[in-house]
Protein backbone atom coordinates (compact mmCIF):
# COMPACT_ATOMS: atom_id res chain seq x y z
CA UNK A 1 0.00 0.00 0.00
CA UNK A 2 1.41 3.92 -0.41
CA UNK A 3 0.22 5.81 2.21
CA UNK A 4 1.32 9.62 2.10
CA UNK A 5 1.16 11.20 6.03
CA UNK A 6 0.72 14.55 7.47
CA UNK A 7 1.80 15.60 10.68
CA UNK A 8 1.06 18.65 12.17
CA UNK A 9 3.02 21.54 13.68
CA UNK A 10 1.61 19.88 17.10
CA UNK A 11 3.24 16.43 16.56
CA UNK A 12 6.36 17.79 15.38
CA UNK A 13 6.77 20.40 18.13
CA UNK A 14 9.79 19.21 19.71
CA UNK A 15 12.97 16.97 18.99
CA UNK A 16 11.01 13.98 21.18
CA UNK A 17 8.22 14.56 19.09
CA UNK A 18 9.92 14.48 15.88
CA UNK A 19 11.43 11.01 17.37
CA UNK A 20 7.88 9.65 18.05
CA UNK A 21 6.57 10.66 14.58
CA UNK A 22 9.86 8.34 13.44
CA UNK A 23 8.65 5.73 15.52
CA UNK A 24 5.04 5.75 13.57
CA UNK A 25 6.49 5.96 10.59
CA UNK A 26 9.26 3.22 11.41
CA UNK A 27 6.26 0.56 12.49
CA UNK A 28 3.72 1.26 9.23
CA UNK A 29 7.30 0.89 7.07
CA UNK A 30 7.74 -2.55 9.06
CA UNK A 31 4.12 -3.72 7.95
CA UNK A 32 5.82 -3.49 4.43
CA UNK A 33 3.44 0.06 2.82
CA UNK A 34 5.56 2.46 0.78
CA UNK A 35 5.57 6.03 2.75
CA UNK A 36 5.58 9.85 2.11
CA UNK A 37 5.26 11.90 4.77
CA UNK A 38 4.40 15.46 4.96
CA UNK A 39 5.86 17.82 7.48
CA UNK A 40 4.63 21.03 9.05
CA UNK A 41 7.01 23.68 10.68
CA UNK A 42 7.43 22.82 14.27
CA UNK A 43 5.10 24.28 16.40
CA UNK A 44 5.55 27.86 17.40
CA UNK A 45 8.15 28.52 14.32
CA UNK A 46 6.03 30.20 12.00
CA UNK A 47 4.91 32.50 14.31
CA UNK A 48 8.74 33.04 15.34
CA UNK A 49 9.72 33.47 11.73
CA UNK A 50 6.80 36.36 11.43
CA UNK A 51 8.01 37.84 14.52
CA UNK A 52 11.25 38.53 12.97
CA UNK A 53 9.95 39.80 9.67
CA UNK A 54 7.66 42.67 11.34
CA UNK A 55 10.90 43.37 13.47
CA UNK A 56 12.12 45.45 10.09
CA UNK A 57 8.45 45.83 8.39
CA UNK A 58 5.38 46.26 9.13
CA UNK A 59 4.24 45.36 5.57
CA UNK A 60 7.01 42.75 4.43
CA UNK A 61 7.14 41.93 0.99
CA UNK A 62 5.09 38.57 -0.05
CA UNK A 63 7.48 36.67 -2.14
CA UNK A 64 10.33 37.28 0.67
CA UNK A 65 7.95 36.01 3.72
CA UNK A 66 7.36 33.11 1.54
CA UNK A 67 10.93 32.78 1.14
CA UNK A 68 10.94 33.18 5.04
CA UNK A 69 8.41 30.70 6.25
CA UNK A 70 8.81 27.59 3.61
CA UNK A 71 12.18 27.35 5.99
CA UNK A 72 10.22 25.97 9.22
CA UNK A 73 8.90 22.67 6.84
CA UNK A 74 12.35 22.44 5.50
CA UNK A 75 14.08 22.31 8.83
CA UNK A 76 11.46 19.56 9.83
CA UNK A 77 11.62 17.47 7.18
CA UNK A 78 15.21 17.13 7.37
CA UNK A 79 15.68 16.46 11.32
CA UNK A 80 12.71 13.66 10.66
CA UNK A 81 14.97 12.07 7.84
CA UNK A 82 17.51 12.47 9.62
CA UNK A 83 16.01 10.35 12.60
CA UNK A 84 14.96 7.66 10.54
CA UNK A 85 18.67 7.66 8.66
CA UNK A 86 19.91 7.05 12.29
CA UNK A 87 17.79 4.25 12.57
CA UNK A 88 18.69 2.27 9.60
CA UNK A 89 16.14 3.69 7.41
CA UNK A 90 16.84 4.41 3.52
CA UNK A 91 15.31 8.30 3.29
CA UNK A 92 14.97 11.65 1.20
CA UNK A 93 13.98 15.02 2.47
CA UNK A 94 12.44 16.83 -0.64
CA UNK A 95 11.03 20.41 -0.18
CA UNK A 96 7.77 21.60 -2.40
CA UNK A 97 9.98 22.09 -5.25
CA UNK A 98 11.70 19.02 -5.20
CA UNK A 99 8.29 17.15 -4.58
CA UNK A 100 7.02 19.04 -7.72
CA UNK A 101 4.65 21.00 -6.87
CA UNK A 102 3.62 24.11 -9.07
CA UNK A 103 1.48 26.86 -7.99
CA UNK A 104 0.34 29.83 -9.22
CA UNK A 105 1.92 32.74 -8.24
CA UNK A 106 -0.55 34.62 -5.48
CA UNK A 107 2.41 34.79 -2.87
CA UNK A 108 1.33 33.66 1.14
CA UNK A 109 -1.65 32.24 -0.23
CA UNK A 110 -0.79 29.76 -3.76
CA UNK A 111 -3.06 27.25 -5.34
CA UNK A 112 -1.42 24.26 -6.42
CA UNK A 113 -1.65 23.80 -9.92
CA UNK A 114 0.51 20.66 -10.56
CA UNK A 115 2.47 17.84 -9.66
CA UNK A 116 5.33 16.46 -11.03
CA UNK A 117 5.66 13.34 -9.32
CA UNK A 118 9.10 11.72 -11.29
CA UNK A 119 11.03 12.42 -8.39
CA UNK A 120 8.82 11.34 -5.38
CA UNK A 121 8.54 8.01 -7.55
CA UNK A 122 12.17 7.06 -8.72
CA UNK A 123 13.32 8.03 -4.44
CA UNK A 124 10.47 4.83 -3.91
CA UNK A 125 11.94 2.81 -6.29
CA UNK A 126 14.96 2.87 -4.90
CA UNK A 127 13.36 1.81 -1.86
CA UNK A 128 13.26 5.14 0.18
CA UNK A 129 10.63 7.20 2.55
CA UNK A 130 10.43 10.07 1.30
CA UNK A 131 9.44 13.25 3.95
CA UNK A 132 7.97 16.21 1.95
CA UNK A 133 8.29 19.72 3.34
CA UNK A 134 4.39 20.88 3.34
CA UNK A 135 2.65 24.12 2.98
CA UNK A 136 5.05 24.91 -0.11
CA UNK A 137 5.40 24.67 -4.16
CA UNK A 138 7.43 26.88 -6.40
CA UNK A 139 5.84 29.42 -9.26
CA UNK A 140 6.91 27.67 -12.82
CA UNK A 141 8.81 30.97 -12.72
CA UNK A 142 10.82 28.67 -10.11
CA UNK A 143 10.01 31.55 -7.07
CA UNK A 144 9.36 29.71 -3.35
CA UNK A 145 5.50 30.34 -2.37
CA UNK A 146 3.64 29.13 0.61
CA UNK A 147 -0.27 27.54 0.28
CA UNK A 148 -1.59 29.77 3.35
CA UNK A 149 -3.28 28.37 6.74
CA UNK A 150 -3.66 24.85 6.37
CA UNK A 151 -1.12 24.37 3.81
CA UNK A 152 0.61 21.33 4.79
CA UNK A 153 -2.82 19.48 4.72
CA UNK A 154 -3.22 20.34 1.17
CA UNK A 155 -0.21 19.40 0.20
CA UNK A 156 -0.90 16.10 1.63
CA UNK A 157 -3.91 15.70 -0.05
CA UNK A 158 -2.83 16.96 -3.51
CA UNK A 159 0.23 14.50 -3.33
CA UNK A 160 -1.87 11.59 -2.54
CA UNK A 161 -4.16 12.64 -5.52
CA UNK A 162 -1.47 13.16 -7.74
CA UNK A 163 0.64 10.07 -6.81
CA UNK A 164 -2.49 7.69 -6.17
CA UNK A 165 -1.95 6.77 -3.02
CA UNK A 166 -4.32 4.39 -1.29
CA UNK A 167 -4.99 6.34 1.85
CA UNK A 168 -3.72 10.04 3.00
CA UNK A 169 -3.76 10.15 7.00
CA UNK A 170 -3.66 13.39 8.44
CA UNK A 171 -2.22 13.22 12.13
CA UNK A 172 -2.85 16.17 14.58
CA UNK A 173 -3.00 15.70 18.43
CA UNK A 174 -7.01 14.28 17.90
CA UNK A 175 -7.75 10.95 17.71
CA UNK A 176 -10.63 11.04 14.74
CA UNK A 177 -13.84 13.32 14.34
CA UNK A 178 -16.66 13.01 17.24
CA UNK A 179 -20.56 13.20 17.30
CA UNK A 180 -19.64 16.47 19.10
CA UNK A 181 -16.84 18.09 21.24
CA UNK A 182 -16.53 15.73 24.52
CA UNK A 183 -15.58 18.89 26.08
CA UNK A 184 -19.18 19.68 25.91
CA UNK A 185 -20.86 15.78 25.93
CA UNK A 186 -18.51 13.51 27.68
CA UNK A 187 -20.67 10.73 25.68
CA UNK A 188 -19.71 11.88 22.03
CA UNK A 189 -18.53 8.83 20.19
CA UNK A 190 -15.76 8.60 17.52
CA UNK A 191 -16.81 7.78 14.32
CA UNK A 192 -15.56 5.59 12.28
CA UNK A 193 -16.67 7.02 9.16
CA UNK A 194 -17.98 10.15 7.75
CA UNK A 195 -18.80 11.21 4.49
CA UNK A 196 -16.39 14.41 2.40
CA UNK A 197 -19.94 16.98 2.19
CA UNK A 198 -20.61 16.12 6.29
CA UNK A 199 -17.02 16.89 6.95
CA UNK A 200 -17.13 19.76 5.18
CA UNK A 201 -20.39 21.36 7.06
CA UNK A 202 -19.16 20.14 10.45
CA UNK A 203 -15.30 21.88 9.77
CA UNK A 204 -16.98 25.31 8.35
CA UNK A 205 -19.39 24.69 11.50
CA UNK A 206 -16.56 24.83 13.98
CA UNK A 207 -14.95 21.53 14.04
CA UNK A 208 -11.76 22.32 14.07
CA UNK A 209 -10.00 19.16 13.25
CA UNK A 210 -9.61 19.33 9.29
CA UNK A 211 -9.22 22.49 7.07
CA UNK A 212 -11.98 23.50 4.55
CA UNK A 213 -9.59 23.38 1.54
CA UNK A 214 -8.12 20.33 2.27
CA UNK A 215 -11.26 17.84 2.37
CA UNK A 216 -12.93 20.06 -0.80
CA UNK A 217 -9.93 19.00 -2.40
CA UNK A 218 -9.76 15.06 -1.08
CA UNK A 219 -13.60 15.30 -2.20
CA UNK A 220 -12.02 16.62 -5.66
CA UNK A 221 -9.53 14.26 -6.00
CA UNK A 222 -11.09 11.14 -4.33
CA UNK A 223 -8.97 10.58 -1.73
CA UNK A 224 -9.57 8.85 1.29
CA UNK A 225 -8.81 10.76 4.75
CA UNK A 226 -8.04 9.32 7.67
CA UNK A 227 -8.08 12.16 10.23
CA UNK A 228 -5.99 10.45 13.42
CA UNK A 229 -3.89 11.47 16.40
CA UNK A 230 0.15 11.52 16.90
CA UNK A 231 0.27 10.40 20.46
CA UNK A 232 -2.03 7.75 20.28
CA UNK A 233 -1.42 5.71 16.99
CA UNK A 234 -2.46 3.03 18.30
CA UNK A 235 -6.39 4.09 17.56
CA UNK A 236 -8.00 3.39 14.55
CA UNK A 237 -8.97 7.00 13.23
CA UNK A 238 -11.99 8.57 11.25
CA UNK A 239 -12.25 7.48 7.15
CA UNK A 240 -13.57 10.77 5.31
CA UNK A 241 -14.35 9.16 2.13
CA UNK A 242 -17.43 9.14 -0.59
CA UNK A 243 -21.06 8.92 0.72
CA UNK A 244 -21.42 5.34 -1.33
CA UNK A 245 -18.94 4.09 0.44
CA UNK A 246 -20.53 4.16 3.61
CA UNK A 247 -22.90 1.81 4.42
CA UNK A 248 -25.00 2.52 7.25
CA UNK A 249 -25.77 6.02 6.77
CA UNK A 250 -26.72 7.89 10.37
CA UNK A 251 -29.64 10.25 10.37
CA UNK A 252 -27.79 12.48 12.25
CA UNK A 253 -23.81 11.98 12.07
CA UNK A 254 -22.95 14.85 14.21
CA UNK A 255 -23.77 17.87 16.67
CA UNK A 256 -21.53 21.04 16.04
CA UNK A 257 -21.40 24.50 17.74
CA UNK A 258 -20.34 27.95 16.64
CA UNK A 259 -19.68 30.84 19.46
CA UNK A 260 -18.26 32.65 17.43
CA UNK A 261 -20.87 34.51 15.93
CA UNK A 262 -23.20 38.01 16.37
CA UNK A 263 -26.49 38.71 15.39
CA UNK A 264 -27.10 42.24 13.14
CA UNK A 265 -30.90 42.74 13.14
CA UNK A 266 -32.06 45.55 11.06
CA UNK A 267 -35.31 47.05 12.07
CA UNK A 268 -37.89 49.13 9.86
CA UNK A 269 -35.93 48.88 6.89
CA UNK A 270 -37.84 50.86 3.77
CA UNK A 271 -39.33 47.50 1.52
CA UNK A 272 -38.13 48.72 -1.51
CA UNK A 273 -37.05 46.50 -4.82
CA UNK A 274 -33.30 46.07 -4.14
CA UNK A 275 -32.64 47.12 -0.83
CA UNK A 276 -31.67 43.83 0.54
CA UNK A 277 -29.25 43.43 -2.28
CA UNK A 278 -27.64 46.31 -2.01
CA UNK A 279 -27.28 45.62 2.14
CA UNK A 280 -25.57 42.61 1.02
CA UNK A 281 -23.82 43.14 -2.08
CA UNK A 282 -21.81 45.77 0.22
CA UNK A 283 -21.01 43.91 3.15
CA UNK A 284 -19.52 40.98 0.41
CA UNK A 285 -17.22 43.85 -0.81
CA UNK A 286 -15.52 44.08 2.28
CA UNK A 287 -15.37 39.99 2.28
CA UNK A 288 -17.86 39.78 5.51
CA UNK A 289 -19.36 36.29 5.33
CA UNK A 290 -22.93 36.30 5.85
CA UNK A 291 -24.34 33.17 7.31
CA UNK A 292 -28.05 33.08 8.51
CA UNK A 293 -30.92 35.63 6.62
CA UNK A 294 -34.54 35.95 7.70
CA UNK A 295 -36.49 38.70 6.85
CA UNK A 296 -39.89 39.68 7.59
CA UNK A 297 -42.51 41.96 6.28
CA UNK A 298 -44.60 43.92 8.12
CA UNK A 299 -47.74 45.50 7.52
CA UNK A 300 -46.52 49.55 7.75
CA UNK A 301 -44.73 48.50 4.14
CA UNK A 302 -41.49 47.85 6.35
CA UNK A 303 -39.05 44.84 6.65
CA UNK A 304 -36.98 43.43 8.89
CA UNK A 305 -34.11 41.87 8.39
CA UNK A 306 -31.92 39.78 10.58
CA UNK A 307 -28.83 37.77 10.04
CA UNK A 308 -25.69 36.42 11.86
CA UNK A 309 -21.92 37.06 11.05
CA UNK A 310 -18.26 35.81 12.46
CA UNK A 311 -17.22 37.53 15.60
CA UNK A 312 -14.00 38.67 13.42
CA UNK A 313 -16.10 40.58 10.90
CA UNK A 314 -17.90 42.94 13.59
CA UNK A 315 -16.60 45.92 13.32
CA UNK A 316 -16.24 45.95 9.30
CA UNK A 317 -19.81 44.75 9.18
CA UNK A 318 -20.56 48.29 11.93
CA UNK A 319 -19.13 50.25 9.50
CA UNK A 320 -21.45 48.85 6.53
CA UNK A 321 -24.42 48.60 8.31
CA UNK A 322 -24.12 53.22 9.22
CA UNK A 323 -24.35 53.51 5.36
CA UNK A 324 -27.88 52.35 5.25
CA UNK A 325 -28.63 53.74 8.58
CA UNK A 326 -31.02 56.23 7.00
CA UNK A 327 -32.83 53.31 5.29
CA UNK A 328 -33.60 51.45 8.97
CA UNK A 329 -35.88 52.84 11.80
CA UNK A 330 -33.16 51.18 14.31
CA UNK A 331 -29.87 48.58 13.47
CA UNK A 332 -28.97 46.37 16.94
CA UNK A 333 -26.38 43.52 17.60
CA UNK A 334 -25.64 40.39 19.92
CA UNK A 335 -23.16 39.01 20.48
CA UNK A 336 -24.61 36.65 23.20
CA UNK A 337 -25.67 33.80 20.80
CA UNK A 338 -24.33 30.94 19.07
CA UNK A 339 -25.04 28.41 16.19
CA UNK A 340 -26.19 24.61 16.96
CA UNK A 341 -26.32 22.82 13.78
CA UNK A 342 -27.02 19.19 13.38
CA UNK A 343 -25.35 17.12 10.33
CA UNK A 344 -26.32 14.01 8.41
CA UNK A 345 -26.57 12.75 5.07
CA UNK A 346 -29.32 10.76 6.53
CA UNK A 347 -31.44 13.48 6.37
CA UNK A 348 -32.07 13.37 2.88
CA UNK A 349 -34.26 10.26 3.18
CA UNK A 350 -35.67 10.85 6.31
CA UNK A 351 -38.70 12.85 7.79
CA UNK A 352 -39.01 15.11 10.97
CA UNK A 353 -35.84 15.18 11.79
CA UNK A 354 -36.00 19.06 12.17
CA UNK A 355 -39.31 18.85 13.97
CA UNK A 356 -37.23 16.52 16.34
CA UNK A 357 -34.74 19.49 16.89
CA UNK A 358 -37.09 21.97 17.62
CA UNK A 359 -38.81 19.95 20.32
CA UNK A 360 -35.85 19.03 21.57
CA UNK A 361 -34.87 22.57 22.33
CA UNK A 362 -39.01 23.61 23.17
CA UNK A 363 -38.56 21.21 26.07
CA UNK A 364 -35.32 22.73 27.03
CA UNK A 365 -37.35 26.62 27.19
CA UNK A 366 -34.69 27.45 24.42
CA UNK A 367 -36.27 29.71 22.51
CA UNK A 368 -34.56 29.31 18.82
CA UNK A 369 -34.11 32.73 16.97
CA UNK A 370 -33.13 32.33 13.27
CA UNK A 371 -33.12 28.52 11.60
CA UNK A 372 -31.41 27.91 8.23
CA UNK A 373 -31.93 24.40 6.50
CA UNK A 374 -29.64 22.73 3.79
CA UNK A 375 -29.89 19.14 2.67
CA UNK A 376 -27.64 18.05 5.10
CA UNK A 377 -27.76 20.09 7.56
CA UNK A 378 -30.08 22.32 10.11
CA UNK A 379 -28.68 25.27 12.03
CA UNK A 380 -30.65 26.94 14.80
CA UNK A 381 -29.15 30.42 16.19
CA UNK A 382 -29.97 30.19 20.40
CA UNK A 383 -28.77 32.56 23.20
CA UNK A 384 -25.05 31.29 23.89
CA UNK A 385 -25.97 30.70 27.67
CA UNK A 386 -28.19 27.33 26.49
CA UNK A 387 -25.20 26.64 24.50
CA UNK A 388 -24.10 23.34 26.38
CA UNK A 389 -27.02 22.40 27.05
CA UNK A 390 -28.75 22.43 23.85
CA UNK A 391 -25.98 20.33 22.63
CA UNK A 392 -26.10 17.95 24.64
CA UNK A 393 -29.84 17.34 24.73
CA UNK A 394 -29.65 16.97 20.94
CA UNK A 395 -26.41 14.70 20.91
CA UNK A 396 -29.20 12.05 23.69
CA UNK A 397 -32.55 12.50 21.39
CA UNK A 398 -30.55 11.60 17.81
CA UNK A 399 -28.96 8.50 20.13
CA UNK A 400 -25.24 9.93 19.35
CA UNK A 401 -24.13 8.84 22.52
CA UNK A 402 -25.01 4.35 21.81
Amino acid sequence: MLKVLKFGGTSVGNLDRIQNVANIIKKIRDEGHDIIAVVSAMSGETNKLIDYAEHFSSNPNKAEMDMLLSSGERVTSALLSIALNEQGYKTTSMSGREAGIKTDSSHTRARIEDIDTTAMKTAMKAGKIIVVAGFQGVTYEGRVTTLGRGGSDLTAVAIAGAINADVCEIYTDVDGIYTTDPRIEPKAKKLDKISYDEMLELASLGAKVLQNRSVEMAKKLNVNLISRSSFTPEVEGTLITKEENIMEKPIVSGIALDRNQIRVGMYGVKDRPGIAASIFTSLANENINVDMIVQTVGVDGKADLDFTIPTTDFEACKKVMETFRTDTRNIEYNDSICKVSIVGVGMKSHTGVASKAFSTLANENINIRIISTSEIKISMVIEEKYAELAVRALHEVYNLDK
